[in-house]
C-alpha cells in the first residue's frame, strides 16, 4: 500500500541466509510505525521467511505465481 522501497546490497549473493541477515539489519532501521509487513514474490531468496518473521514480528506476504502486480513496486 505505501509502495516504500528499500534496497539491499548483496554483494556475497543471494542465499536465504544472507538476504535474511540483510532484510533483518535494514528493517532495523526503519520507524516503527513502517514496520508492518513485507510482500514478497515466489523468490526462493526467502526460504528462510519464518526466521525473519521471528526476529522482526514482521509477517511476510508472498504473491501468487505469476503476479507481480501484487506486490507494491516492480
Amino acid at each position: 500500500t505505501t509502495r516504500y522501497v528499500m534496497l539491499l546490497h548483496l554483494p556475497a549473493g543471494y542465499t536465504p541466509a544472507l538476504v535474511r541477515d540483510a532484510l533483518i539489519a535494514k528493517i532495523a532501521t526503519l520507524p516503527d510505525q513502517l514496520r508492518r509487513s513485507l510482500t514478497w514474490d515466489q523468490g526462493s531468496e526467502m526460504h528462510l521467511h519464518g526466521q525473519f518473521t521471528q526476529a522482526t514480528g514482521m509477517p511476510v506476504y508472498f504473491c501468487d505465481p505469476h503476479a507481480p502486480w501484487q506486490r507494491g513496486s516492480n
